[in-house]
């Protein structure tokens, strides 16, 4: 169903000031970082024990927006004189099996990811049963509260797929691909979703094995050779944008490419006009604001976001913003 013009400038408002909420967050959790760096160097300044937070994602290897989060979740354990272990695997079952570790060392919180929700549901059942605090980042805010994570950072996956749908059809594709690296992520399935709600040509899922860049290249490469009407390319990840962009290269296609999330090499591109978007989840952020909630939790008794997930993006970065974000960008916090 269409949306009436008013309800969509409602929407756009709100939206609007959901960003804002998210910058003027983010300038502040930059200010607590700030005021505190020279004591953290000396062990850190938060007040209390010193805990231990486990975060567990369902990274794969080498994809750069978990260094991010992780440079993020760093700096809060830092300041908050918290002791961060990081661990990851893609594949559901070895994901629980690492939260089932986090338990079992007896840790004070466990910020942990809901790529595939079913697999950890009944891990973090046993972690709540222990009194051990879960926050959820990134994935499944939508089961969060329910399996009984405390607060959730990340964006709605749906309204940012839309967003990223809006500007496919902005720089005039008609004919696109949405380029999957990880089957069964339900998150990366939602944007996708909600491009096509918003995009108004044709959409298609390309799904690729995420972990095999090669693998990546090759697959999209044969899909752009096979339709040549393809116009549109829409990657899930920042290191997927550059691939396809020498896809289409390879292919002699004139696609035009966009993607999700971002890194160094990326603003370079977006500026150069190489690729044409991002949309930005600001995974450091993410990864602050998990750890600081367990340790504001833990020492204050503080739950961010009131039970409802905390949205950190979305934030579209275009050839007219990208220079502003370049400084973070180089030294790998955007």
């Amino acid at each position: 169903m269409r949306r009436g013009t008013a309800e969509r400038r409602s929407s756009r408002g709100l939206r609007a000031l959901a960003v804002a909420g998210i910058l003027g967050g983010a300038l502040a959790l930059s200010a607590c970082s700030s005021s505190g760096g020279k004591k953290s160097e000396g062990g850190g300044d938060g007040a209390g024990p010193r805990l231990k937070i486990a975060m567990i994602t369902h990274s794969g290897p080498g994809d750069t927006f978990w260094d991010i989060v992780q440079k993020g979740a760093q700096a809060a354990a830092a300041k908050d004189n918290a002791e961060f272990l990081y661990s990851a695997d893609p594949d559901g079952g070895k994901q629980a099996q690492l939260v089932q570790a986090a338990i079992d060392k007896k840790v004070d919180g466990i910020v942990v990811t809901f790529a595939k929700p079913d697999a950890l549901k009944d891990v973090v059942a046993r972690a709540t049963a222990a009194k051990i605090p879960v926050v959820s980042i990134n994935s499944g805010a939508d089961v969060s509260a329910r399996f009984g994570a405390v607060a959730h950072f990340g964006q709605d996956e749906s309204i940012a797929g839309e967003a990223a749908g809006r500007e496919l059809a902005r720089i005039g594709a008609k004919n696109a691909l949405c380029v999957v690296h990880e089957q069964g992520n339900v998150g990366l399935e939602d944007r996708c979703a909600g491009a096509k709600k918003t995009f108004g040509g044709k959409l298609e899922n390309l799904f690729v094995q995420g972990t095999n860049m090669p693998q990546v290249k090759s697959s999209i490469t044969a899909k752009l050779q096979a339709d040549k009407g393809v116009d549109g390319i829409l990657t899930l990840g920042a290191p997927f944008a550059a691939t396809a962009v020498d896809a289409a290269k390879e292919a002699g296609s004139q696609a035009e490419v966009g993607t999700f999330d971002m890194n160094k090499d990326l603003i370079a591109s977006i500026k150069s006009g190489t690729i044409r978007f991002a949309v930005d989840q600001q995974p450091y952020l993410q990864g602050y604001g998990a750890v600081d909630e367990l340790w504001l939790l833990k020492t204050n008794g503080n739950v961010i976001g009131g039970g409802r997930p905390v949205l950190t993006g979305p934030a579209i970065v275009t050839k007219d913003n990208a220079a502003s974000l370049e400084a973070f960008a180089d030294r790998g916090t955007r």
